[in-house]
């Protein structure tokens, strides 16, 4: 099995190290095409108005200026030569991608793209609510099972996994849930307005911190509880009950 690793932490991540000793547990053939800066935020973004350059650090190991999407499309179009990956995997991300978060997640972006070049793909993140030890060893301890789990029960072309590991050492995980994507109940983002040391003004995007208290089944709440999250999460956005609506009011117009 060809597995490709990249993520939005950037080529040098602390979290690329725990997804590579993931991957090599399940196939010696593993690559990794990853953005050369961190990219955490990005989205799906597609770098259109510059040119992209590689960084080759070995046969397997490569670096892109550009965004997790980048990463993804030249590794599996350009980087990998004849042979597609059989997998892509993303992460391990620095922190929780759940709920809203994962619209503008790099680290589902990338996964994302590996499902639009039809191939199973799989985000993974290790949660963190403070500036304590990130337990790597966590997300190193369960990934590789979780993965081959996974990919015995399959799932959809459309779809892409959601994996978020809760923020404590191995032996503390309460187990694993399959759950829903979960919604804040109430907004954290925010703008902090600074002063340069020249008297300019600049402003720095940041998050309260505050948790919510989300009900059982969902991301949030298993994360909350000590229970590795696997979601399964798809690109359309249709809402279907507006859309029935919708079509009866504009019947005929």
């Amino acid at each position: 099995m060809r597995i490709l690793c990249s993520n939005d932490d950037g080529v040098h991540a602390r979290g690329l190290e725990s997804l590579v000793k993931i991957a090599r547990a399940i196939s010696d053939d593993v690559w990794v095409v990853a953005p050369q800066e961190e990219q955490s935020g990005a989205a799906r973004a597609l770098t259109l108005a510059h040119p992209i350059r590689v960084r080759k650090f070995n046969d397997r190991r490569f670096a892109v200026s550009g965004t997790p999407t980048d990463a993804v499309m030249m590794g599996v179009t350009r980087l990998l030569g004849d042979k597609k990956p059989d997998l892509v995997l993303s992460g391990v991300n620095h922190g929780q991608n759940l709920a809203e978060d994962v619209t503008f997640s790099g680290t589902i972006a990338a996964a994302l793209q590996g499902m639009t070049l039809g191939i199973p793909s799989i985000a993974l993140s290790l949660s963190r609510f403070s500036r304590d030890h990130a337990a790597w060893e966590t997300a190193e301890a369960y990934g590789a099972d979780i993965v081959r789990k996974l990919l015995d029960a399959g799932w959809p072309e459309d779809v892409v996994m959601n994996v978020n590991f809760p923020a404590c050492a191995p032996e503390d995980v309460k187990g694993v849930e399959i759950t829903e994507q979960g919604r804040r109940d109430q907004f954290q983002l925010y703008v902090d307005e600074r002063e340069d040391l020249r008297g300019g003004t600049y402003y720095w995007f940041g998050f309260t911190g505050k948790l919510s208290d989300p009900p059982q089944g969902t991301d949030l709440r298993a994360i909350y509880d000590g229970r590795i999250s696997i979601t399964p999460l798809h690109l359309s956005l249709t809402h279907q009950t507006t859309r029935q609506a919708l079509s009866q009011s504009f019947d005929g117009a």
